[in-house]
C-alpha cells in the first residue's frame, strides 16, 4: 500500500484489504512474516506502541478526566474560538456519514465530541469520551495519536489499529496549528465504522482545519489592528526608530525602520536584539510591547551556528551576544538556510532536505515559525532566508556534516 496519508484508494476491496491487514496484525504479534507490507506510518506507530507496552487485546483505560476538568480544558484551549467554524465545516457532514467529530488539545485529551448518535454510543464503550487520552501510548496506534506522534495528518483503516478493539474503526485526523507561533494545539478528527472509510475524508478535514486556522489568523489581525490604535500616538512622540509588538513579537507598527512582520518574543526584562535597531529593553504597553535602542549603534548583526555549544543553538551578535538555545532540527533548518544564501529556499525544498520528500509542509511551516519566534525578523519568509544585511558567519564543514549529513540537495559553501 502507497504510504500517502490516505488509508484506501476509491478502488479498494474494502473487505479485502481488511482482511489482509488482520492477517499483517497477527503476523506482526506472533513475529511471523506477513504477505502485506504495511504502511510506513502504520509500522512506526507500531514500533512506538509496542515499545510503550500497549496490550493488544486491553480494553482498559483510566477513567476519563470529569466533566469539571473538561470544561477547565474546554474554556483554555484556544480551540474554543473556532470550534463554531469546525463545527459548520463537519459536524453536519459527520452526522449524516455516520461519523463523530472529535477534537483533542495537544497532549491527546479529548475536549470535544459530537456527531452520529449511533457511532456516539459505540464511541462510549470504547471508552473514546470527553476527558479521556488519546495518545498512542493509551490507547495504541489511532488516527489522533498518530496524527500527534507524527505531526502530520494521518487516515487509518480497520487492523491498521493496534488495538483489536479499534479494528471495526476508520478514523481521519489532522493536527491543528496556531498560525502566530506553530505550535500544535491539538488534532481534529472523524471517526466512524470501518466500512464508511473514503479518501475524501482526508481533504475534508484538512479543509476544515485550514478553515480554523484561517480563523484563528484573523481574530490575530484583529488584535494586531486594535494594538496599532495604541501605538499611533506612543510612536508619533519618538525621535528615533522604534517598534511596537504584541506578546507573540508579531509587529503592529513601526517608525524609522523598513517594514517587516516579525521580532523575537519579547521577555520583560531580557533585553534582546532587532535586527536595525540593535540592542532593545522591551517596554510593556497596553497590549503588546514597545521596542527601541537602549544605546547607540548601527544595528549591524551577526548570526553563528554553534551545536557544541552550552546550551547548543545559535549565537547572535551586534553591540553585545546573545545565545539562543535550539533544537537540532531548528539548527538543521538555520543551517539550510545560511547555506542557501539570498535566494533561501521555500517550504517543499526544506521539507525534501529534511524529510526526503516534499510532503511535510505543514510541519516545516510550523517549524519555521517556531524558530523565528526565537529568532524573529533575522529570518525572512516567502522564501524563507536569512533576512537581508544579516552577516552570515558560515558554519565549519564538519558542524554541516553532523546536523545535514553527507547527502543534501544544496550545493557546498563557495
Amino acid at each position: 500500500m502507497d504510504d500517502g496519508v490516505c488509508a484506501v484508494t476509491r478502488s479498494t476491496d474494502l473487505r479485502r484489504h481488511a482482511r489482509l491487514l488482520h492477517q499483517a496484525h497477527d503476523a506482526r504479534l506472533s513475529g511471523s512474516a506477513s504477505q502485506t507490507g504495511l504502511r510506513k506510518v502504520v509500522s512506526r506507530s507500531w514500533d512506538r506502541v509496542l515499545s510503550y507496552g500497549v496490550a493488544p487485546d486491553g480494553r482498559t483505560l483510566d477513567e476519563p478526566a470529569g466533566p469539571e476538568a473538561v470544561e477547565r480544558r474546554r474554556a483554555e484551549s484556544p480551540i474554543a474560538k473556532v470550534l463554531p467554524q469546525l463545527r459548520a465545516s463537519l459536524t453536519a457532514v459527520a452526522e449524516d456519514a455516520e461519523h463523530i467529530m472529535v477534537i483533542t488539545a495537544a497532549d491527546g485529551f479529548v475536549l470535544w465530541r459530537e456527531g452520529a448518535t449511533r457511532v456516539g454510543r459505540l464511541a462510549d464503550d470504547l471508552g473514546f469520551l470527553p476527558g479521556a487520552d488519546w495518545t498512542e501510548a493509551s490507547v495504541g496506534t489511532n488516527a489522533i495519536g498518530t496524527a500527534l506522534a507524527e505531526h502530520a495528518s494521518v487516515q487509518l483503516f480497520s487492523a491498521e489499529h493496534f488495538v483489536r478493539a479499534q479494528h471495526p474503526w476508520t478514523c481521519t485526523a489532522s493536527p491543528i496549528h496556531d498560525p502566530r507561533t506553530g505550535e500544535m494545539l491539538g488534532v481534529v478528527d472523524l471517526s466512524g465504522p470501518a466500512p464508511t472509510v473514503h479518501p475524501t475524508t482526508v481533504a475534508l478535514v484538512h479543509t476544515a482545519v485550514r478553515l480554523a486556522e484561517s480563523g484563528l489568523w484573523t481574530q490575530h489581525e484583529a488584535r494586531l489592528d486594535g494594538l496599532r490604535a495604541v501605538a499611533a500616538p506612543l510612536l508619533a512622540r519618538e525621535h528615533g526608530p522604534a517598534l511596537v509588538v504584541d506578546d507573540h513579537g508579531w509587529v503592529a507598527a513601526s517608525t524609522g525602520l523598513a517594514p517587516r512582520d516579525r521580532v523575537a518574543v519579547p521577555r520583560a526584562g531580557e533585553a534582546q536584539l532587532v535586527h536595525g535597531l540593535g540592542a532593545c529593553l522591551p517596554e510593556r504597553v497596553p497590549g503588546g510591547w514597545m521596542l527601541r535602542p537602549s544605546a547607540a549603534g548601527d544595528g549591524a548583526t551577526r548570526l553563528r551556528l554553534d551545536p557544541d555549544g552550552d546550551p547548543p543553538g545559535v549565537v547572535v551578535e551586534g553591540r553585545q551576544q546573545w545565545r539562543h538555545a535550539l533544537s537540532r532540527r531548528h539548527q538543521q533548518i538555520l543551517a539550510l538556510l545560511m547555506r542557501a544564501g539570498v535566494e533561501g529556499l521555500d517550504a517543499a525544498a526544506l521539507s525534501r532536505a529534511l524529510y526526503d520528500d516534499a510532503d511535510h509542509l505543514v510541519t516545516v511551516r510550523a517549524e519555521l515559525s517556531r524558530l523565528r519566534r526565537v529568532l524573529g525578523g533575522l529570518i525572512a519568509a516567502r522564501p524563507y532566508r536569512i533576512a537581508p544585511g544579516v552577516e552570515i558567519v558560515p558554519p565549519d564543514p564538519t558542524v554541516l556534516g553532523r546536523l545535514l549529513g553527507p547527502a543534501t540537495p544544496l550545493q557546498p559553501w563557495s
